[in-house]
């Protein structure tokens, strides 16, 4: 797995259950509680004994965990790469959902060997989406990403805050390495989104 997924899970329990449950988790998934190195790979194993490890600490099933990572992502102050990189799709969220078709290309531009599962999304009315993400076919051969289907949901929630548009969202069961959020559009301009500038002023 690689390091800046690892490096993500340690920064979410960190930044939001503070650096004491983070030994904890890290003692439990026989890790350094230095945690890890961003660019480096670690064996899946590991990955699966830190979440495993963090279920037990905060007592809350995995699938909860994930979504809450993936809105950390997007949303987080001290993350802020992510949440441009998503924005650069477009202006409202219809847009943002479907730019995530490149997002995998665009996350290997940044990251070569990074390999996010693709994403698909498939439009069934105006209001109505489902995205699969392919998560049985890795483009690297060490690693599976089992789960990502719910990290997406927490990413889809929190952007869906960030471009202020209302979504009720749903992990379904899909196919065998595939997984599937459904995706209600309620309301496109439910609220004000968060202020987002393509660049930073000088000065």
């Amino acid at each position: 797995m690689h390091g800046l997924v690892n490096r993500a899970v340690q920064c979410f329990v960190t930044d939001t259950h503070g650096r004491d449950v983070w030994a904890e988790v890290a003692s439990r998934a026989r890790l350094d509680a230095s945690g890890f190195e961003a660019m480096l790979s670690h064996d899946p194993a590991l990955t699966r004994r830190v979440l495993d490890a963090m279920c037990k600490v905060l007592d809350r099933p995995v699938s909860e965990l994930l979504e809450d990572i993936g809105t950390y992502l997007v949303s987080h102050p001290q993350i802020g790469a992510l949440r441009r990189l998503l924005r650069f799709g477009g202006e409202g969220y219809v847009d943002f959902l479907h730019s995530l078709d490149d997002l995998h290309e665009r996350a290997r531009l940044a990251v070569s060997d990074l390999g996010l599962p693709v994403l698909e999304l498939n439009d069934h009315a105006p209001d109505r989406f489902s995205l699969e993400c392919l998560t049985g076919q890795p483009y690297r051969s060490d690693t599976t990403y089992e789960g990502f289907g719910h990290v997406m949901m927490g990413v889809l929630r929190g952007m869906a805050d960030d471009y202020g548009a209302l979504v009720v969202l749903d992990h379904v069961a899909g196919r065998a390495g595939r997984e599937v959020v459904e995706i209600s559009l309620v309301e496109q301009g439910y609220a004000a989104g968060r202020r987002f500038e393509l660049g930073q002023r000088a000065g």
